[in-house]
């Protein structure tokens, strides 16, 4: 089925459409929630929501530009809500964890593909790990992180700078990644290119 039918067809609640539009999109989608979510329970829950506000919503969606960036906004803003609805944002963690470990900041962004590496994007507390999807992946501003997550654009900052070196610890300790030189980090097993 085209996009262009199946958008018409959810349009008009069309189940087979809707369905169709939901096999399309649900296992990349589930991969955006994953990593918001602390397990995979809570990433189909957040799926589930995220696609009922995608139907609800589908008439909002005017083709200016690609309708999977639009389900995936829909998604994150999901999450975000699911974290904040749930008061799970507010993690603290402690400051001396972040200090000592040297980072370059195109490390994270060019290795998110990883699976050991998502993997280990889930042990950070929520906080940390909301700023650094939104950040290095989804590609918000500190100002828009802000503004979505009801912080200060410092804090945004901040946390986006302390999850970083927290990553790398333990992408240290799970020996993906020795610890950082001055020139660029070195990788166990496969080297992953940097960006």
């Amino acid at each position: 089925m085209t996009e262009e039918l199946m958008l018409a067809g959810c349009l008009s609640n069309n189940a087979s459409s809707q369905e169709a539009l939901y096999n399309r999109f649900s296992p990349r989608m589930l991969g955006v929630c994953y990593r918001f979510a602390k397990n995979r329970e809570d990433a189909e829950d957040m799926l589930q929501e995220g696609f009922i506000k995608v139907f609800s919503q589908i008439h909002q969606y005017r083709s200016e530009g690609a309708l999977e960036g639009w389900i995936r906004r829909i998604m994150v803003h999901t999450c975000i809500n699911v974290l904040k609805k749930n008061k799970k944002f507010s993690d603290s963690v402690d400051i001396n964890f972040a200090s000592g470990v040297g980072i370059r900041e195109e490390n994270i962004p060019s290795i998110m593909q990883a699976k050991e590496v998502v993997e280990c994007i889930r042990l950070l507390p929520i906080g940390y790990r909301t700023v650094l999807n939104l950040y290095a992946i989804e590609g918000y501003s500190h100002k828009e992180i802000g503004d979505v997550l009801d912080i200060e654009e410092s804090t945004s900052r901040s946390q986006y700078t302390r999850a970083k070196a927290m990553l790398e610890d333990i992408l240290v300790k799970k020996k993906i990644m020795l610890k950082t030189t001055k020139n660029k980090p070195t990788y166990f097993g496969a080297a992953i290119a940097s960006k």
